[in-house]
């Protein structure tokens, strides 16, 4: 390819408004442009990036049994709120009509989808196992886009169902994909931690997200650094510290204006620790409160799942006027009764707290769980910090930013028996398929290779991920030495990218930097006098100089790790 010909160029003022590293390089590079708000094309050396991307994505679960196909970006809404995920994915879901007036979504996710398809291709339980996968767009109207192909709107994802006769066997392939998932990381340059984590709105028993280190990530997980236990926060537990005493009396005191954790510590003269956070949610059946204590956040995965009902979102302004709720002096004392409470472990446990009095402007003190109230359920429902203590060996945790870029669900037969997708066994009894869903977001993996390997003067591409083999520049004007590199040109195919341009020397070397492909060929009068030319590890900075005739097999000899 003659980078003269090439489909946008390298970008030498960085966009204002870019932080992460990989947005800044992949713009930079001419990989990505932004056409809206979390909207990006992908241009001809990204979509090289991608489709070696896929690539790798596609043989791995070709490996353990896939089969492709692709599902409609658009599918009916009815779907949806068959399987009753319409009303938990809320805001995120673009939904519309078509001239008909059929309800539509585009759909974020493809669940639903995969069973009907499914329905139309099984007849009985000898047709499972079945191991779907795709490659398809995806669409989610986020409230924060950010960081370019980390978090957008539109996205490509490789995303995954098996069906199985038990959950044995499910729990039996659910292992394979883990390890497809390891090797696909692996063969990307990305070096990933497996962790334990909440299913969402994807609902089902198990999950686990593949994690990148990275400042640029959105989500937090905790870490035990002396036995490896490693969970997202959302459903991390640990020890934490405890805080006791004697019951006092209950007072009812004036705290005008105190309506933050930190202005209700400094309206009281106490510690974080001896306040009682209240939050109110919206679930698919109503409004419930979840009350930790004040030095922690609740955990919406954690009460989910003690609910046995997902968590939509946080309550709303509306939501809290309609049930007669004040916000800022939230209780669960004197609560109408139809509004479900769950108070964490640490709230039972913890003498004289503060409590909101559903009152503006006042609070009580000293107040404790079973003398004062106990209409209410009690779990674990509070996010674990950094400093709490590991329940596996006590050490102190710790919290490291992460980039999730897989999951792995286990979600049972919740939407076979959601969607009537059943099959007959052997004795003729009808059986519900249990599933399994995984995904791989293409956009955000590239994001992550990037994220993992880059130094200061640009990309590191990997081997198998890179958009070309071998840069090549040549350096003079002679007949000669411009036939030379169009003969190193030809040799190479269409793995190099040749800079032809009329660019100044350091503009080129500098581009090449910034692309990050592997290998950097130089032909030059210097070299071509000794019948060589010079080649340059980019990763690395080794530089070799080698017979023309033998510049494929140096880098062969590189690639393979013979040099």
């Amino acid at each position: 390819m003659l980078y003269s010909r090439l489909f946008a160029r390298t970008l030498r003022q960085i966009p204002v408004g870019v932080h992460a590293e990989s947005h800044r390089l992949l713009l930079q590079g001419g990989f990505i442009r932004p056409l809206g708000r979390g909207l990006f094309s992908l241009l001809p050396l990204g979509m090289a990036v991608a489709n070696r991307v896929i690539e790798i994505v596609r043989s791995e679960l070709a490996a353990i049994g896939g089969q492709e196909i692709q599902l409609p970006v658009v599918n009916p809404r009815q779907l949806w709120k068959r399987s009753g995920r319409d009303a938990m994915v809320d805001r995120e879901m673009f939904r519309f009509a078509d001239r008909h007036k059929q309800e539509l979504v585009l759909a974020p996710t493809h669940e639903e989808a995969a069973v009907e398809v499914v329905r139309s291709g099984i007849e009985s339980y000898r047709d499972l196992p079945l191991f779907l996968f795709q490659f398809q767009t995806k669409l989610r109207d986020e409230a924060r886009p950010r960081h370019g192909l980390v978090r957008a709107r539109e996205f490509v994802m490789s995303d995954g169902y098996s069906f199985h006769r038990s959950f044995s066997d499910l729990n039996n392939f659910f292992p394979k994909v883990f390890s497809a998932y390891l090797r696909i990381f692996s063969r990307c340059g990305v070096p990933v931690t497996p962790a334990e984590a909440g299913c969402g709105f994807m609902g089902g028993s198990k999950s686990y997200e593949f994690l990148v280190e990275s400042e640029c990530g959105d989500d937090v997980v905790i870490v035990c650094r002396r036995c490896g236990y490693t969970a997202n926060r959302e459903v991390a537990v640990g020890q934490r510290e405890a805080h006791l005493g004697s019951p006092d009396e209950m007072t009812l005191v004036e705290t005008p204006g105190a309506m933050t954790m930190e202005l209700l510590s400094t309206a009281t003269g106490l510690p974080v620790h001896r306040l009682a956070k209240a939050m109110v949610y919206r679930t698919t059946s109503g409004l419930v409160m979840g009350v930790v204590r004040g030095d922690y956040d609740v955990s919406t995965e954690k009460l989910s799942a003690l609910l046995g009902k997902p968590i939509v979102r946080l309550a709303d302004r509306r939501d809290l006027d309609e049930a007669g709720l004040l916000p800022g002096y939230l209780s669960p004392l004197g609560l109408d009764s139809r509004i479900p409470v769950v108070v964490d472990v640490a709230i039972a446990d913890t003498p004289n707290l503060v409590f909101g009095a559903n009152r503006e402007g006042y609070h009580y003190l000293n107040v404790n769980f079973g003398r004062d109230f106990e209409n209410a359920q009690v779990g674990d429902i509070a996010r674990v910090q950094a400093g709490n203590r590991c329940f596996h060996c006590g050490t102190k945790l710790h919290e490291r930013r992460v980039l999730e870029v897989g999951n792995i669900f286990k979600l049972g037969d919740r939407y076979t028996r959601a969607l009537d997708l059943h099959v007959q066994d052997e004795d003729r009894r009808a059986i519900f398929p249990f599933m399994g869903s995984y995904g791989i977001g293409i956009g955000r993996l590239i994001a992550a290779i990037v994220e993992a390997n880059h130094d200061r003067k640009g990309i590191l591409w990997p081997h198998d991920i890179a958009p070309y083999r071998v840069y090549l520049l040549a350096i003079g004007k002679s007949h000669r030495l411009k036939q030379i590199a169009d003969d190193v040109c030809r040799d190479f195919g269409s793995t190099i990218l040749y800079d032809d341009r009329s660019e100044s020397i350091s503009s080129k070397f500098k581009d090449a930097d910034l692309l990050g492909i592997p290998f950097r060929i130089v032909v030059s009068a210097r070299t071509i006098d000794d019948e060589c030319v010079e080649i340059m590890e980019r990763r690395t900075g080794r530089v070799f100089r080698v017979p023309i005739n033998r510049a494929h097999d140096h880098i062969d000899d590189l690639e393979n790790g013979r040099v």
